[in-house]
């Protein structure tokens, strides 16, 4: 199985969550991505991170090998 990129770790996350802004950078096996969504409002961070987590699915342990990210509000974003 080829190593996802950037743009379908995007794909992936987007398919799962609906967000206001979303950017990915990586190469491949590790990623960063930049997450802005109203579902993450009232949420702890870890909360925001398992949202994503669910998003992604069965790809985190099988497609995905690191993902840092940063989890926003739109509220938060705009500041």
């Amino acid at each position: 199985m080829a190593d996802p990129t950037p743009q379908q770790v995007r794909d992936f996350i987007a398919a799962g969550l609906p967000c206001a802004h979303l950017e990915v950078e990586g190469d491949g096996r590790h990623f960063f991505a930049t997450i802005v969504s109203a579902e993450f409002t009232g949420l702890t961070r870890i909360k925001r991170h398992q949202r994503v987590y669910a998003a992604l699915g069965e790809r985190m342990r099988e497609e995905i090998h690191a993902l840092s990210m940063k989890t926003l509000t739109p509220e938060e974003w705009q500041q």
